[in-house]
């Protein structure tokens, strides 16, 4: 394990002893300074009213390896698991509802409640950052890289268990209604522990290599699609439900088809005012605490909207108890499994979303260490960014096996790190404790499963969106010459189209024949070109690769590039300047009992 992060190689420095390490504990949980310090604890809770002053006083800043208090990383790990919450649970149970594989609610549960759980244990590998023994390369980063529950799976999952009704590997009933298919979400984690491979393989790989192959101009358009294909779902679950056979149409005559189902409590047909105006509830509360909301109020945003439609649902009628009286009181790991297999048709997607994941992956590194006030470039970056990336395959083929879908480094963590000031891994440690001991009483899990969709759609919808504007964040980075306007016109003009009209690749192959081997080739076919954005991520890499850039456009790009460093230069001028005049007023220098100076630094 890498104690220090901050070297590369062979550590030569003077390790501490037992005993030594044993004062430092006793001393942070016995006195004063080492449990709750001088911290300004009011700056994190108070809020941003348009009549209450504004406070000019900064925040300390923590560093990676700054003495923090006990009960301030545990507050600050604390928010950290809350605005992943919404994150980590929201692809369990899209994936195992009835717009996936209709698995039951003791099994959503449980892959919730593992969920929490093995995104505690895989974020502590990131957050430690091992060092691989006698080489060069590391496990993890060593700051505060969160993982969670990928998004980018669900429009692949989706696809393919739409494919896998169709074809029978699947059970339905004689009505045609989905019956729970246990088999196929074992194809899914067990492909997606195969493909897993390429991003531990790729690891190894010199980030320049990867991002002359993978640049923005490829991973942009391919997370925007992916947000986008995502509202959909989350849209139809604001309106009542998704999935459900006749949930989402509205007959003109005849009786209605309530949502999400017939014997939930309050059903009422799809789109009904009441479902809009829960889902809404969630929305409006979400932009309410960003506009007037404490620190805290801010980086919790999600959660916050969701507790409030949760307390609307409450009080008129729409939540039942039965699940979460029925659940256990505790769960973990493998209390329930699922055959693992490979699905032939998913690993062209699956290797499509782990190229995405790895490229998530390198942006959120480089905006962790940004953040953290740490250097974006140089040796020891690379060896962060190779060890992230590392830990990101890692982690992908350990969850497989855990029975969970593929993780993603969580970028919204930043966001918390920019308000809070605090880039000290202790935090971090104290998120992942929280994380597992949500996981652990499966009560919780029972209680998050039982969310109404309206309320969950709400919620959903937002998060969606954001990847999107992820993906068109990244796009803006690109210099709009005439050869990368061209490659994102074609390569988003198929994507858009199979996000529009999803089945329209369905009838290009005919073969019906007994070749199980040829009807899977077709099938893993079909379903790239119907995920919108697997099919713009592979046209955007060919043509970027074969597409040489024109005399005319690398002088535009090159102009662009310096207007931006010039950009960039002014900015981080007016930023350290800035950051001088908050430090001038935080006041006198304060000293820690060995007399280390833990004035934040410019």
């Amino acid at each position: 394990m890498d104690d220090s992060p901050d070297r590369i190689g062979p550590d030569t420095s003077p390790k501490k002893n037992i005993s030594d390490t044993g004062r430092s504990v006793l001393r942070a949980l016995t006195t004063k300074d080492g449990l709750i310090g001088d911290y300004d604890y009011g700056f994190l809770f108070k809020p941003n009213l348009p009549f209450m002053k504004k406070s000019r006083r900064a925040a300390p800043f923590f560093g990676l390896h700054d003495k923090m208090p006990v009960f301030l990383a545990l507050l600050l790990g604390f928010q950290h698991a809350l605005s992943m919450l919404a994150g980590i649970i929201t692809p369990p149970i899209i994936i195992a509802g009835e717009g996936g594989v209709n698995l039951g609610a003791d099994d959503t549960q449980y892959l919730v409640s593992t969920a929490l759980i093995v995104c505690g244990i895989l974020s502590s590998i990131q957050i430690t950052r091992f060092h691989i023994y006698r080489s060069p390369y590391y496990i993890g980063t060593g700051l505060i890289s969160v993982v969670g529950t990928s998004f980018a799976i669900i429009p692949v999952s989706s696809g393919a268990f739409a494919q896998m009704y169709a074809t029978g590997y699947c059970p339905s009933a004689a009505d045609g209604t989905k019956l729970p298919c246990p088999r196929g979400y074992g194809a899914l984690i067990g492909t997606a522990c195969l493909c897993s491979l390429l991003e531990i393989g790729l690891s190894f790989t010199k980030p320049s290599v990867l991002k002359r192959v993978f640049p923005p101009l490829v991973t942009g358009p391919t997370v925007t699609l992916i947000g986008i294909s995502l509202i959909q779902s989350g849209f139809q679950d604001w309106a009542g439900g998704s999935g459900t056979p006749g949930c989402i149409t509205r007959p003109t005559s005849g009786p209605y088809t309530v949502c999400p189902q017939v014997g939930a409590p309050h059903a009422l047909p799809w789109g009904s005012a009441e479902y809009i105006g829960l889902g809404f509830s969630v929305f409006v509360t979400i932009i309410l605490a960003e506009r007037f909301g404490s620190p805290i109020m801010k980086s919790c945003g999600v959660i916050i909207g969701l507790l409030v439609g949760c307390i609307i649902a409450a009080a008129t009628g729409y939540f039942s108890a039965s699940g979460v009286n029925a659940a256990p009181a505790a769960s973990f790991i493998w209390v329930k499994t699922f055959p693992l297999n490979i699905y032939a048709p998913i690993i062209l997607p699956l290797l499509a979303v782990y190229i995405v994941l790895m490229m998530e992956a390198i942006g959120d590194i480089t905006a962790t260490c940004d953040v953290s006030r740490l250097e974006v470039e140089g040796r020891l970056f690379e060896s962060r960014i190779q060890g992230g990336v590392l830990a990101d395959g890692f982690n992908g083929l350990i969850a497989g096996l855990c029975t969970i879908t593929p993780m993603s480094t969580f970028a919204q963590n930043n966001g918390v790190i920019a308000l809070t000031r605090c880039a000290n891994r202790k935090a971090g440690y104290c998120a992942c404790f929280f994380l597992i001991v949500m996981g652990i009483f499966s009560k919780f899990a029972a209680a998050l499963v039982s969310i109404p969709s309206p309320v969950l759609g709400g919620l959903t919808t937002f998060l969606f969106a954001s990847v999107a504007v992820s993906g068109l964040r990244i796009i803006s980075t690109v210099p709009f010459t005439r050869r990368n306007r061209f490659i994102l016109t074609a390569s988003l003009s198929i994507g858009f189209g199979a996000i529009l009209q999803p089945d329209w690749f369905s009838y290009v192959f005919t073969y019906s024949g007994p070749n199980q081997s040829k009807q899977g080739f077709f099938n893993a076919i079909v379903l790239v070109m119907e995920t919108g954005f697997a099919v713009t991520a592979f046209i955007a890499i060919f043509l970027n690769l074969v597409l040489a850039e024109e005399i005319e456009d690398e002088a535009a790009s090159i102009t662009a590039n310096e207007v931006d460093a010039a950009d960039d230069r002014e900015e981080w001028a007016h930023i350290k300047q800035g950051k001088a005049v908050a430090d001038e007023e935080v006041g006198e220098k304060t000293e820690t009992e060995d007399g280390k100076d833990i004035t934040p630094k410019v």
